[in-house]
């Protein structure tokens, strides 16, 4: 009928058509002026769109609530899911990571478990863990090493190479003490009992910088369930979702990810803050007490 009204009557178009001329001119009225409520919902879509874009089209409805209430947008979660629903948008939900199998060393003497599985010290600089993981490339296969801090779920340190060796440890861990600095003394850095992580030269270097070692049970992988379930979230946020033709182009991609990770991606478990911006936010209250 709008397209036809200059050449037809109204009221015509409505009898042929049997539908009421005032349901017609009624939704002429929404289109021309629609109404507070429905450009309200038209700005929330916008944004909750906008916010999905902006975290790679990983965040669900929580996280996505959780940036709009940070950004001064008073909304719900249900709210949020129904506009997520109307725009055919969905986060990505992380299925549980079944890790492979620790390759330990019979000779080596490993430390003892000081975490317990009590991952969370309830302070920076306090527990660190580490974990290495398989990614299959383009007829290859490359291995992930990573460091993070507990308290704030922050990636210290990470190395990728194309063998499994000591030294994929050795630089992940490095890096971590560059970041850290003198922070580093005294930390807990727990793992598992691969055969890199009790390696004589890792040993040394933790205790150049006086890191104490803190080791899980073998074939326990509740032992050290926090860092395996970072492998959860790498994998289906980013790995999963793209095709890497070599290490190089796997290295770029994981360094944008973990900058993404480390500075943009909220962590329920830190109040949905970046982990860097939940350290900023301690520091600050530390630095005013």
């Amino acid at each position: 009928m709008e397209a036809e009204y200059a050449r037809f009557e109204i009221k015509r178009m409505a009898r042929l058509l049997e539908v009421s001329r005032a349901g017609y001119y009624r939704w002429r009225r929404t289109q021309v002026a629609p109404s507070r409520r429905a450009c309200a919902r038209r700005d929330l879509e916008n944004r909750v769109v906008a916010v999905h874009q902006a975290s790679s089209g990983t965040y669900g409805a929580r996280r996505i609530t959780a940036a709009l209430l940070a950004a001064g947008v008073v909304t719900s979660h249900n709210t949020v899911a129904a506009a997520m629903a109307r725009r055919g948008i969905a986060g990505i939900s992380p299925r549980r990571f079944r890790p492979a199998t620790t390759h330990a060393d019979p000779k080596a003497i490993y430390p003892p478990d000081l975490v317990a599985r009590k991952f969370d010290p309830g302070r920076l600089h306090a527990l660190w863990t580490s974990d290495i993981t398989y990614l299959a490339l383009a007829g290859a296969m490359a291995y992930l090493c990573v460091v993070r801090d507990e308290h704030s779920r922050r990636v210290l340190g990470w190395s990728v190479a194309e063998r499994m060796e000591t030294t994929l440890v050795l630089e992940a861990l490095g890096q971590a003490v560059a970041v850290r600095g003198s922070h580093a003394q005294g930390v807990i850095w727990h793992t598992d009992r691969g055969s890199q992580f009790s390696d004589h030269r890792v040993v040394a270097f933790c205790a150049r910088h006086g890191i104490t070692r803190s080791m899980g049970r073998t074939g326990t992988c509740y032992d050290h369930a926090s860092a395996e379930s970072f492998w959860s979230i790498f994998k289906h946020e980013f790995f999963y979702r793209h095709a890497f033709g070599d290490l190089a182009e796997l290295r770029r991609g994981i360094q944008s990810y973990i900058q993404f990770y480390n500075h943009q991606r909220s962590c329920s478990k830190i109040g949905y803050l970046a982990p860097v911006v939940f350290e900023h936010l301690v520091a600050e209250e530390a630095r005013v007490k």
